[in-house]
């Protein structure tokens, strides 16, 4: 199952055609996948920048040429070969290195574009992926456990970041190749495991439009970042028809969110001075 089929999906239960989803989970991962539906579609550039947390599995042994089990393997498996001087302490070693700001060359099978075309695209149909590095921040990698030629591990990484490209990059380090066996998103930027809900939980529920709203993060919880306030009906109509106005917040934040009540998100409202404040983002 791919990210598109998950919006899909999610599209049938919900009656709902305008759905986007916050960054791309591979189709052999599992775990967080945030979906913004409806007229919070609007606020999908203020999650671009968030970082993401993981667990999984790295195999070692043989890279493939997606850097992940679903590929091709690149040539023999070298377990055998590596087993007896392979230990827990040698790979924790070696991926030490995987940590702060680095320079990363994402997989050729990848969404990068690359004169408009995704990466993946290209590298199905045998052409030439010539991709550059970028700079990606990890928080920290873990080597959990090592049980034969798998470790587990934990890891943080920034957008635009590939766990795929570490998996490999390692096995490289090592010289003796490895590859993504498994993967579960476990963070989404604020979005964690315990907010999530299942495709058959919330299947159950088709149609039912106030239990699936009852389901999802509630407004004021979103973008933690910037302050909720709430505005009077004046400063309301002057923000939804673009105009400036007044608000009752005396913090230092640039950006706030903007309510009629408990749960109506209005939209995103940008300081001006003091308490002066232009909308950014009006949601309808």
């Amino acid at each position: 199952m791919t990210s598109h089929d998950v919006v899909n999906r999610l599209r049938r239960i919900t009656g709902e055609q305008s759905i986007g989803h916050l960054g791309t989970l591979d189709p052999m991962a599992t775990g967080v996948l945030p979906l913004l539906v409806g007229r919070f579609t609007r606020l999908a550039q203020y999650f671009s920048s968030a970082g993401k947390s993981y667990t999984g599995v790295i195999r070692f042994g043989f890279s493939t040429d997606t850097y992940d089990a679903e590929g091709e393997p690149a040539g023999p498996d070298q377990w055998p070969e590596v087993a007896g001087k392979l230990t827990l302490e040698r790979v924790r070693e070696a991926a030490a290195r995987f940590h702060g700001e680095i320079e990363q060359m994402p997989p050729p099978f990848s969404a990068k574009k690359i004169a408009g075309k995704p990466a993946y695209k290209l590298a199905r149909e045998g052409k030439p992926v010539e991709l550059k590095p970028v700079r990606i921040r990890i928080d920290a990698f873990e080597i959990v456990a090592m049980v034969g030629s798998e470790v587990s591990f934990t890891i943080g990484i920034s957008s635009g970041g590939y766990v795929r490209s570490v998996a490999h990059e390692l096995g490289c380090g090592l010289a003796c190749g490895a590859h993504l066996s498994r993967l579960r998103r476990t963070r989404a930027g604020v979005f964690t495991l315990a907010d999530a809900h299942t495709l058959e939980e919330l299947e159950t529920l088709a149609g039912n439009v106030e239990a699936l709203e009852c389901l999802c993060v509630h407004p004021r919880s979103l973008l933690p970042e910037m302050p909720a306030v709430t505005g009077d009906s004046q400063a309301l109509g002057r923000l939804r028809n673009g105009a400036q106005a007044n608000l009752p917040e005396f913090s230092a934040a640039p950006l706030v969110k903007v309510f009629a009540g408990p749960r109506e998100l209005v939209g995103i409202a940008k300081r001006v001075a003091g308490t002066l404040f232009q909308p950014v983002v009006v949601m309808g």
